[in-house]
């Protein structure tokens, strides 16, 4: 497991663009982590070292956002997924293996993430803008 402190929302991005570096194209991104904590500023700098030129936005209201770059990218979220029927007809098992998969509020969808998934756990740190990253599956 690998620990790093983010002082700001830009640095946010930046890491979301440094783990970018480290996929080929499959992987499941899991991210845990409360309202506010920087979940969707991690994938907009993920996005943008991949290539993605449209804005990223949070997927509250869609359940998925589809971003097309160097892979197909799939941001995911799970906020009220409560029951297997609700993950089914999110089509989440239809993404799989076919793109990035990011994934807010994974905490809802755990007993369905695959082994391999890279799970990020985000918290708040010393002050408002500080927040810390715990990133296992993935060597950054």
């Amino acid at each position: 497991m690998c620990t790093v402190i983010s002082k700001s929302p830009e640095d946010t991005e930046r890491l979301g663009g440094q783990i970018a570096t480290k996929l080929c194209g499959n992987e499941v991104i899991a991210l845990f982590g409360g309202l506010g904590m920087g979940k969707t500023a991690f994938t907009r700098g993920l996005c943008r070292s991949l290539g993605v030129e449209d804005g990223v936005s949070s997927p509250t209201f869609a359940l998925v956002n589809e971003y097309h770059g160097k892979y197909n990218i799939y941001h995911f979220d799970m906020y009220r997924v409560t029951t297997w029927d609700d993950l089914y007809s999110t089509g989440f098992f239809d993404y799989i293996d076919n793109g990035i998969l990011i994934i807010e509020w994974s905490e809802n969808i755990e007993g369905a993430l695959p082994d391999n998934a890279v799970r990020i756990s985000i918290s708040k740190g010393d002050n408002d803008n500080e927040r810390i990253f715990c990133i296992e599956g993935l060597s950054i």
